[in-house]
């Protein structure tokens, strides 16, 4: 396991088919992701993020770059956590992007808190002392690019999530 499994983990995705498209009001972003993050929270009696507008800059800072660039890693030095999700011809939905991220449960074994593959997209989205999420998409016609940030960060070695 590393020091911040956010900082190393990122999801790439490629469809022949769209899919749902992403939000388009901006209004839109923060209720849906908010609500996809907080639905599987709840599951496990884990306090509700909240919005953050500051993390969002952030984030649709490096989403832009990453798509101008037409690369996919995360940042060199983050001070937020950090998933990624990328995908190429199609177009995601926040439930279709934070269940991918989620999906990794089956990697983690929390009895041992340990991971089989990987796992930090999952257990920063539960762990349980971030409290606030900022998200954004960077697109073209044929990529997308969700970045979401949280803080304060999650996955340290030794840390179980909850």
């Amino acid at each position: 396991m590393c020091r911040n499994l956010g900082a190393l983990c990122c999801i790439f995705v490629t469809l022949a088919g769209a899919s749902s498209p992403v939000p388009e009001s901006a209004d839109a972003l923060p209720r849906e992701m908010l609500s996809a993050h907080n639905e599987i929270r709840s599951r496990m009696d884990l306090p509700p993020l909240h919005w953050s507008d500051r993390l969002a800059a952030h984030a649709q800072e490096w989403a832009d770059r990453l798509l101008r660039e037409r690369s996919f890693h995360h940042r060199s030095h983050p001070i937020f956590g950090e998933n990624l999700f990328d995908i190429t011809g199609g177009r995601a939905t926040a439930k279709l992007v934070v269940g991918d991220w989620v999906s990794e449960v089956h990697d983690y074994d929390y009895r041992s808190n340990t991971c089989r593959a990987v796992c930090g997209h999952y257990t920063q989205v539960i762990w349980s002392n971030t409290r606030e999420v900022g998200c954004a998409i960077a697109r073209d016609d044929r990529r997308e690019v969700w970045v979401c940030n949280y803080n304060p960060p999650g996955n340290w070695i030794g840390e179980r999530p909850y």
